[in-house]
């Protein structure tokens, strides 16, 4: 496909989000007096119409290996973050679950109102130490919700073939909770590029890794074993490989 077919495309699915978002939104708000796990299940409604329109739309498929590491409890996943699509994508992948993100995205107008309803971690990011007590607590609670918890290491966006800089928050919750640490990579940034308007056909690869159980260690020691897998696993699940 050529690059003006898919801007047309891209700018066209774009609309379509304009119309639909703000009228979501007025659903999510409604399901406020329902529990959080069916908050979750109706906001996460969005998400599976924005897949839809974008592989009938754009051509954007994805195919996932390790489905079956997924585990049966309420566990934390950590994940390479190359873009958007992700954040939609895993609400059809995984359980129903929350983020760990900034404060600021829940003031963005119908989208952080939305992203309020699924009872996300929000934490304050100009101190560490105040975030990873944040994490803490605010993850036993989700956890013992029924939750999962996605964090992205990173923090941030990254452009394939380049990484970021892990941090220890997620580890840091895992060995203050006991849960499951679920490592995942992907090469979503290759299609759905940071920052980027067009959206590329062809089909997404998510590889989820084996469940590690964090007892017996550290939160430094954690972070750099899912950190070294997943950096692997992005470098072998690439564009320019096979599989």
């Amino acid at each position: 496909m050529n690059s003006a077919i898919a801007a047309l495309r891209s700018t066209f699915y774009t609309l379509l989000q304009i119309i639909i978002t703000p009228f979501y939104t007025l659903i999510i708000l409604a399901s406020f007096p329902l529990t959080p796990l069916n908050r979750s299940r109706i906001t996460s409604g969005w998400a599976h119409i924005m897949l839809y329109l974008i592989r009938v739309i754009c051509g954007v498929r994805y195919r996932v290996l390790g489905i079956e590491n997924i585990p049966k409890i309420p566990s934390i996943v950590l994940s390479k973050h190359q873009s958007a699509w992700e954040t939609l994508a895993f609400q059809q992948i995984f359980p129903p679950h929350v983020w760990v993100l900034k404060k600021e995205l829940l003031r963005i107008p119908f989208f952080g109102w939305g992203l309020a309803m699924t009872s996300p971690i929000a934490i304050n990011r100009s101190s560490v130490r105040a975030a990873l007590k944040q994490i803490v607590q605010q993850g036993k609670n989700r956890l013992n919700q029924g939750f999962w918890i996605v964090i992205f290491p990173e923090g941030t966006r990254i452009v394939p073939g380049k990484k970021g800089k892990y941090a220890i928050g997620g580890a840091w919750l895992a060995t203050h909770t006991g849960v499951p640490v679920v490592p995942v990579a992907h090469n979503a940034g290759e299609f759905w590029g940071k920052n980027s308007f067009i959206k590329r056909p062809g089909t997404i690869t998510v590889s989820i890794g084996t469940s590690i159980d964090p007892a017996g260690m550290k939160a430094s020691e954690l972070n750099a074993r899912v950190e070294s897998w997943i950096e692997l696993e992005v470098a072998r699940i690439g564009e320019k490989n096979t599989i």
